[in-house]
């Protein structure tokens, strides 16, 4: 189960990231977090990004209705989602976590 939780702008969200991968995507949960695979290089962001894009587009929202808390050089990150509130972002989710 990931764990999302309340924020009062939204929720937050824990993503475990994997950069350079063959296959992006969301690849499902992984210790609590959301997995999300990008082709880009964790090079000046590009990775950040590209994770950025994939939620919002899993998400149904804007890119800049998602924000990076924590995590910057690291696997392990945390997103604030604007906007949507835990049981929202999980539901949308869904589809991705089967």
């Amino acid at each position: 189960m990931i764990g999302i939780s309340e924020h009062s702008a939204g929720c937050i969200l824990p993503v475990r990231a994997q950069p350079r991968a063959r296959k992006p995507g969301i690849q499902g949960e992984q210790g609590g977090s959301l997995k999300v695979a990008v082709s880009a290089a964790p090079e000046a962001g590009k990775a950040n990004e590209a994770v950025a894009l994939t939620l919002a587009e899993a998400l149904g929202i804007k890119r800049h209705q998602i924000e990076l808390l924590s995590g910057a050089t690291s696997r392990e990150k945390r997103f604030l989602i604007s906007g949507l509130t835990p049981k929202q972002a999980l539901d949308r989710l869904q589809a991705y976590l089967c």
